[in-house]
């Protein structure tokens, strides 16, 4: 009877030692991990020249404005660089200019882009954009931001083409046909150009621009 007893409790020691076993292992598995941010990450770049997204910087928003400020930071885990002498490092400062992010030059960010607006239009239209900073650049405040901007897009149409067709094919409506103005186009065609003054008309509005595509976009 001993020897069984000391059979069932060995059994269940053996039982207790392979489920902590598996618990290591798994809790050594999700440890292990690579978070997302590391792709956007390049390894053993320079740690100044690291993606906002990589690294932890002490913000000071006490900073002057529009002058230069320097700001302590600390690469995040998993995510390797090096100093101006190849150095492995995990500390570092960073140079920046004193602004926030929405603050930025326009050739900073990247906006999302509307093509539901009227490009010509008085007073000119606006729309709500999401704007996103560029990974290299360093900036105060949230990286994503909304911004108004001007309706400001093409649809391909070119100006050279449009007045082209004016000028040689204008008293059939081509012009208007090619910018998507088919009623126009229409009267034009049947109406001999309005015998010519329709014609002459549409050469100097598309020449000066007033006359546009019909989706309302710009010319390229």
């Amino acid at each position: 009877m001993a020897a069984l007893a000391g059979l069932r409790s060995l059994r269940r020691l053996g039982g207790l030692a392979l489920f902590l076993s598996q618990l290591y292992v798994l809790s050594g598995r999700e440890s292990t991990e690579i978070p997302s941010y590391v792709t956007k990450c390049p390894s053993n770049g320079l740690c100044s020249r690291l993606p906002p997204d990589c690294m932890t910087c002490n913000t000071n928003y006490s900073c002057v404005y529009g002058k230069p400020a320097t700001f302590d930071c600390k690469v995040k885990p998993h995510v390797h660089c090096v100093d101006q002498n190849n150095h492995e490092q995990e500390n570092f400062t960073i140079n920046m200019t004193c602004q926030f992010c929405w603050q930025l030059a326009t050739t900073d960010y990247v906006c999302t882009n509307s093509t539901n607006c009227m490009t010509v239009s008085c007073p000119r239209q606006r729309y709500n954009a999401t704007c996103t900073v560029r990974d290299h650049i360093h900036c105060l405040g949230n990286r994503v931001f909304p911004k108004m901007l001007y309706c400001n897009w093409t649809g391909g149409y070119k100006w050279s083409t449009a007045l082209a067709l004016s000028i040689t094919l204008g008293g059939f409506g081509a012009d208007r046909f090619y910018l998507g103005q088919w009623r126009e186009g229409l009267g034009k065609l049947f109406s001999f150009g309005g015998l010519g003054i329709w014609t002459l008309i549409d050469v100097l509005l598309i020449g000066v621009g007033y006359v546009g595509p019909a989706d309302g976009s710009l010319y390229i």
